[in-house]
């Protein structure tokens, strides 16, 4: 089975998303989520950093939960196109904070 190559904006929402999970991390280890969600850390690692841009439902899913996010927040978050990633993101911990409350 040939996987076809990710178009840019699957890239740009992988991006999008491993940016949500480590914000929302935030002075937590990623060993301590990865082995709450049931993932290898290696699995977050890659998700974090943009590496694994289309993860499993499952996996998005033991994650979120972990973090205590809902997933319609995290496809709201994602999904939004004027949505920037890296230091010029406008108040990433702002937004996080809106999701968890």
């Amino acid at each position: 089975m040939v996987r076809l190559p990710l178009t840019p904006a699957e890239v740009e929402r992988g991006q999008r998303l491993g940016a949500l999970l480590r914000r929302a991390r935030g002075e937590r280890s990623m060993l301590a989520t990865a082995l709450d969600a049931r993932v290898s850390p290696e699995t977050l690692r890659k998700i974090e950093s943009g590496r694994v841009a289309t993860p499993a439902f499952t996996t998005v899913a033991a994650i979120a939960d972990v973090l205590g996010l809902s997933l319609d927040a995290v496809w709201a978050e994602i999904s939004r196109p004027e949505h920037r990633v890296g230091p010029t993101a406008a108040s990433g911990h702002n937004a996080c904070q809106q999701l968890t409350s």
